[in-house]
């Protein structure tokens, strides 16, 4: 009975220990899993968000770097997500970079080649200042490593008020200078300057709009840089291997007939050779005969 009673007890032990083991595995998983959403996810910030009873004006910007499962995947599904908000792209940039490339005969006829290279794009997008946040998690879904966020609100309240009250004033100013240029009695010289000084403050007027309309512009639209990148990718693919010059030689016969060829032909070019030297082979035998005949026998 104390054999039995100490068997029960042994297991109730390691039943226990195993059940810890478990627990502990399963609370190690939840909080990886929890660290893998939180980092995924935190990449929106409040600077990101449109306070509506605000009355500043801010110039949202962001700029993302992060790593993907695939950048071409990654890429339509933030194309897509941006035009579902209102927004739209305004530069993106894909491309393939290649790191490395080894070929390999594996037969007479075949060559496997393996190519190393890392997929980029880099995007720039406009979104509602609204959207902002909303965009930014939606682009969150796609990260699968952050390397950096970067995001800013530039407060431009003043600087469009400034504008605004500048615009004013340069009115006012081309209202005067129009005035005096309808008095009479005025010097054509007077008169001439006048116009240059009313089309200097028209244009000076124009350039605070621009600037006005620009500001506007961005801050009705955030600008966001995204910067997506994956891991080395490796790609085999095999392809027919490009035959050696000695493979199209022609055989031995074929050479040997060639080669008799070739002979007589240069059998032939020598006989022609002579042909045509046959008046100064003529001069010479005449005077050889004549050496014999004369010079000889004196």
């Amino acid at each position: 009975m104390k054999t039995i009673a100490q068997l029960g007890l042994t297991t109730l032990v390691i039943i226990a220990l195993l059940f810890s083991c478990k627990k502990a595995d399963n609370t190690s998983a939840e909080a990886t899993a929890d660290y893998a959403t939180t980092d995924s996810t935190a990449v929106s910030s409040s600077a990101a968000v449109e306070n509506k009873d605000s009355k500043q004006k801010f110039i949202r910007t962001a700029d993302i770097k992060f790593k993907v499962k695939n950048v071409v995947k990654s890429t339509y599904a933030i194309e897509n997500a941006v035009a579902k908000f209102g927004g739209f792209v305004t530069y993106t940039n894909l491309q393939s970079n290649i790191h490395d490339q080894i070929k390999t005969k594996i037969s007479q006829d075949s060559t496997l080649e393996t190519t190393k290279y890392s997929v980029e794009n880099n995007i720039t997008i406009r979104v509602p200042n609204t959207q902002l946040d909303t965009v930014i998690k939606s682009i969150a879904r796609q990260i699968d490593f952050l390397d950096f966020r970067i995001i800013k609100a530039d407060d431009v309240s003043l600087k469009l008020l400034a504008n605004q009250l500048s615009q004013k004033r340069s009115t006012l100013n081309e209202k005067r200078v129009e005035k005096a240029i309808d008095e009479k009695g005025r010097k054509i010289n007077d008169i001439m300057d006048a116009e240059n000084t009313l089309a200097n403050q028209k244009k000076a007027n124009d350039n605070r709009t621009i600037d006005n309309l620009s500001l506007q512009d961005q801050v009705n639209f955030s600008t966001v840089t995204l910067q997506l990148y994956q891991n080395e990718t490796i790609k085999q693919e095999i392809s027919a291997s490009e035959k050696d010059s000695n493979a199209y030689k022609p055989n031995l016969g074929i050479q040997s007939i060639d080669a008799l060829k070739n002979g007589w032909y240069i059998l032939e070019a020598i006989f022609v050779f002579f042909l045509n030297l046959w008046p100064f082979i003529l001069i010479c035998l005449g005077g050889f005969f004549l050496y014999r005949k004369y010079i000889i026998k004196q």
